[in-house]
């Protein structure tokens, strides 16, 4: 076991590092690990922007954005958590990334970040940069953490599991005690050893779990790990069912989803068929292309299902006329040349994928989970902000809000936090025989849960397909459990691991609510 650190932050994206840089701040010695090198996050994948302050010619207010996270939400947002990143969020944007972190948004003539239009939204309220905000997000925060002299930054470490009393005491009378936590196993790839990293606060921000389906926007390391290891320490879980699908993303056959920025409809594209027709005006007839992604995601599929056609298209027809898209949408750009595409000439082929959890481990307004010494910020919480469905551009902002608030609720309790005692915590054991796994039968594993949460738990389902999917997966979390104790460790089994319990949350959610409401779409 090493020392205690005073705060153990799991995840780099914008909640950790956000967490992390304002707990060393406040003079909190903290320990930052990411899974992959640091800048790697799910968070440098965000191409549409955060929301900031809206000039006050667009007439925008804490209670205008309040209503239209609401709207989006679906009836099942968290007021409280509403109004708290309302009021608190875009002001944290501007003075934390731009005037500290010089994250280099888009300017307008009077020099101040320019925001821009998205679905759902009331007013043009959205920061970015360029198409690529997340990247400019993370870039700006990895540099500020790498040189804060309170952060010490550890890359390329695997989260096994969290530590706590009494599942991992080395006393059996610590049966009679509360769960508490303190810290996390980790594994190190290079080395296949296993450390027991103690803190005496943690905060996991490990982020979502949309690679466990076969569409998605999210890179590879999108497992759901922190989320697993929170359920398997007894944290309390909810709204698993509620998985947003982005419904633009690039589609060529054969190839991993490209997402396409909000942005572009924020900013006029059309959703049309290959006839070239615009379809929106039968499913949202008022908010057409702006309407909440769920909405527009449902669009879609439905007129695939109907015409039998693999795709629909996004017309860019109306933005070429008055905007230079190399110039607002590079990303955008080279993603569709590189595949033959030019938007200038031809409409964009394009499908719904699995881009946000909505759902995680449940947390109160300064991020405590249920578990005394566990915090939580970014995906891999439910702050109740989303409800149903989220808001285009809300999630960079929630994880930098919790990821703050997180940060001074630790800080504040570890004035009279006990350092955990290294002698009554179980140090990781390693089976002295293990065999090793078999990356076939990994890469089978996966393909199963990928096309079965696409194919039965995607964007329209019915309690047929959920029982269907529950069925198939229940005989491969027994099996791997069995494989889990076997085997060597590695990246890929831990992943597998998390992928499995993740997919049977938002199977067993899925199931136990018959309601249609916001992305949880029950066709029966």
């Amino acid at each position: 076991m090493s020392k205690a650190a005073d705060l153990l932050v799991l995840g780099a994206g914008i909640a950790g590092c956000s967490a992390a840089l304002r707990a060393a701040d406040l003079g909190v010695s903290v320990v930052l690990v990411a899974k992959d090198e640091l800048g790697g996050s799910n968070t440098s994948w965000a191409q549409g922007g955060i929301i900031g302050l809206a000039p006050p010619e667009e007439g925008d207010s804490a209670d205008l954005l309040a209503a239209d996270i609401e709207a989006a939400g679906a009836g099942l947002c968290r007021p409280e958590a509403v109004r708290l990143l309302a009021e608190e969020g875009p002001k944290l944007c501007r003075a934390f990334l731009w005037e500290r972190l010089g994250v280099p948004f888009d300017l307008g003539a009077n020099g101040t970040p320019d925001p821009t239009a998205e679905a759902a939204h009331s007013a043009r309220r959205i920061y970015h940069a360029k198409d690529a905000t997340g990247l400019a997000i993370q870039t700006a925060l990895s540099e500020a953490v790498r040189k804060h002299p309170n952060i010490q930054v550890r890359e390329h470490l695997c989260l096994v599991d969290l530590i706590t009393s009494p599942h991992h005491c080395v006393s059996p009378v610590r049966v009679y005690e509360p769960i508490r936590v303190h810290g996390a196993y980790l594994f190190d790839p290079a080395t296949g050893e296993v450390e027991g990293a103690l803190a005496r606060r943690t905060l996991l921000a490990t982020g979502g779990l949309g690679y466990l389906y076969l569409h998605t926007t999210n890179p590879p390391g999108a497992t759901g790990d922190g989320l697993a290891a929170a359920y398997r320490a007894s944290a309390r879980i909810v709204n698993c069912e509620y998985l947003q699908f982005h419904p633009t993303t690039l589609y060529v056959p054969g190839k991993p989803r490209t997402l396409l920025t909000e942005a572009l409809r924020g900013e006029g594209a059309r959703l049309v068929n290959r006839k070239g027709e615009r379809f929106m005006t039968k499913y949202a007839p008022e908010q057409l292309e702006l309407a909440p992604r769920d909405v527009v995601s449902r669009a879609i599929f439905q007129e695939m299902a109907a015409s039998g056609e693999p795709c629909a298209f996004l017309d860019l027809a109306p933005l070429a006329a008055r905007l230079d898209l190399d110039e607002h949408f590079p990303t955008v750009m080279a993603a569709c040349r590189a595949e033959g595409i030019d938007p200038h000439r031809q409409p964009i082929p394009v499908v719904p994928a699995a881009h946000y959890f909505c759902g995680g481990v449940l947390v109160d307004l300064d991020g405590r989970t249920s578990l005394p010494g566990l915090f939580a910020a970014g995906e891999v919480a439910c702050t109740g902000l989303h409800g149903a469905n989220r808001l285009a551009s809300t999630s960079l902002l929630e994880g930098l809000v919790w990821g703050f608030r997180g940060a001074e609720a630790a800080a504040r309790e570890l004035a009279g936090a006990l350092e955990p005692d290294p002698g009554d915590l179980a140090a990781w054991r390693t089976p002295e025989t293990s065999k090793e796994m078999d990356p076939l039968l990994i890469d089978q594993d996966w393909g199963l849960i990928r096309s079965t949460l696409w194919n039965y738990a995607g964007i329209v389902r019915t309690k047929a397909r959920l029982e269907r999917a529950k069925a198939d997966l229940h005989y491969l979390a027994h099996r791997m459990e069995r494989f889990y104790h076997e085997s060597t460790l590695s990246r890929e089994l831990l992943e597998l691991r998390s992928g499995i319990l993740c997919a049977r949350l938002i199977l067993n959610a899925a199931l136990q609510n018959p309601e249609s409401r916001g992305c949880h779409y029950r066709v029966d």
